[in-house]
């Protein structure tokens, strides 16, 4: 059985940068591409942020030339480097296995695999 282990993340001030890392830890499916999801305070919803499935990338309009995910596949880790970071990202952020959508450009999760979660505060 897979897992996805999460490292990362913290406090940092606006304008600031933070990188996640996701790491596979064990078997999970290798056509599965990796997606990040935030879960903002008080929020009842996990948001789709981004997502990496071969070479297709999906970023929401929110993160767009601010984050960037990519993948290190001799690792098996999907970074996401959150630069320009507003008090608006802050948020618990989980990665999980998806499978992009070409015909939505979306990225839905797909088996649950989940990561632990990180805590993302952009404060001042």
């Amino acid at each position: 059985q897979g897992q996805l282990v999460q490292s990362g993340g913290g406090l940092v001030q606006p304008g600031g940068s933070l990188r996640l890392s996701c790491q596979v830890s064990g078997f999970i499916p290798p056509n599965y591409g990796i997606g990040w999801f935030r879960q903002a305070p008080g929020k009842k919803d996990r948001v789709t942020i981004s997502c990496i499935d071969g070479s297709r990338i999906y970023y929401a309009e929110s993160v767009k030339g601010r984050f960037t995910i990519s993948r290190d596949n001799a690792k098996k880790t999907v970074y996401l480097q959150m630069n320009s970071l507003e008090p608006e990202d802050t948020a618990t952020y989980y990665c999980t296995t998806v499978i992009y959508d070409q015909d939505y450009g979306t990225c839905p999760v797909v088996d649950d695999y989940w990561g632990q979660g990180t805590q993302v505060n952009v404060s001042s």
